[in-house]
């Protein structure tokens, strides 16, 4: 065993990320171009036009440090969010935010409660501080509030909310998560994780910066990840009142958010047209594939996000089995093992051609 660290973080299991299209093409000696990669939830569409103009000029300027405080972002993220520019406390992508929210809050030894089948960095960033998690059962593949609220101990300084959640797509009505930070203690801190938030279908929105207003307790943390196309810049953002932004501000560390993201960020915040084109095909993607999931008998959760969870196999290897199939045929999707869900791949939705391609593919690999 090795001398250095402490035993909490020499148990971390690194975060896997999904596989880089390059290294499946040298694994399996295919070509780049025929790869399709519907693993990372990631935008089909990549980087809006209106945040490469943005980049471009920005780059003329990369000679110096960016704005460690990111006037100009916070700026337009105030007018968005209708909030104080000092409620906002910018990361390097929303993983940033919720790794800042644990050094923050979290002392080594005290409790973070999060759901089972949750976001995989949350048990990541409470190992990370030597923190205690404490795991709620999942109800349906989703959160169970009111067993979270009761979960809460009196050591308890953190607890994570994933909406709609990551890996299984699940979501949770504004009126339940109100019920559920009317119960949670003051002293306790609430991260509300909407990286999703933007493909919500119109009936299912609702600002939840709202709230901010109202409980002091709560962050609200937001991304530029998936539905602003931004994934490879890392932009995230958190809300929340003074007293919040203030304690994760000291730990943040300086110049988190590079020039080029930052500029691509404020371009990408505005632009309507892309938003709303991305929400068009992600509605008609979705329904491509889970069309394709009742062709095949396929169980699969309804999902709220830019992708969908797909049981393919009731053993406990059918998900590794049917991903290294995949893998073979040119299609990079995300088995959730890890997760406790190895019967499962989790499938980014992505064009209509790319979604084709993986239908055909996961047909061959069942037969």
């Amino acid at each position: 065993m090795s001398k250095f660290g402490p035993e909490y973080v020499r148990a971390i299991a690194p975060y896997q990320a999904g596989k880089p299209i390059a290294e499946v093409a040298r694994e399996f000696g295919l070509d780049e171009a025929s790869i399709v990669k519907l693993a990372s939830n990631e935008n089909p569409f990549g980087v809006p036009e209106s945040s490469k103009a943005a980049m471009a000029q920005a780059a003329a300027d990369l000679g110096r440090y960016p704005d460690a405080n990111g006037f100009e972002l916070k700026a337009a993220l105030a007018k968005r969010y209708d909030v104080p520019a000092e409620w906002i406390t910018l990361g390097n992508g929303s993983n940033d935010i919720l790794e800042i929210a644990a050094h923050a809050f979290v002392q080594k030894g005290e409790s973070v409660v999060f759901a089972q089948y949750s976001f995989a960095v949350y048990a990541l960033a409470t190992q990370g501080v030597g923190g205690r998690a404490i795991v709620v059962p999942a109800v349906n593949y989703g959160h169970d509030l009111p067993a979270m609220a009761a979960a809460i101990e009196a050591d308890t300084k953190l607890v994570y909310v994933a909406n709609p959640n990551n890996p299984t797509g699940t979501f949770i009505g504004a009126e339940e998560i109100e019920a559920f930070l009317e119960k949670v203690p003051s002293n306790v801190v609430v991260v509300l994780d909407e990286a999703y938030n933007e493909y919500l279908a119109p009936q299912y929105q609702f600002e939840s910066a709202n709230w901010v207003r109202k409980y002091p307790n709560l962050i609200v943390s937001r991304t530029f990840s998936k539905a602003y196309g931004l994934a490879g810049l890392r932009v995230g953002f958190a809300i929340a009142q003074p007293e919040v932004t203030d304690l994760m501000n000291r730990i943040r560390q300086p110049f988190n958010v590079n020039s080029l993201a930052q500029a691509a960020a404020i371009a990408a915040l505005n632009d309507k047209e892309f938003l709303e084109k991305g929400a068009r095909n992600n509605a008609e993607g979705y329904k491509q594939m889970t069309a394709a999931f009742e062709e095949l008998a396929l169980e699969y959760v309804p999902s709220f996000g830019n992708f969908v969870l797909v049981r393919v196999g009731d053993d406990e290897q059918a998900g590794a089995r049917v991903n290294l199939a995949l893998l073979k045929l040119g299609v990079i999707v995300r088995p959730v093992g890890a997760y406790g869900l190895p019967q499962w791949l989790r499938v980014s939705i992505g064009l209509p051609q790319e979604n084709a391609a993986f239908i055909e593919a996961l047909k061959k690999v069942l037969v």
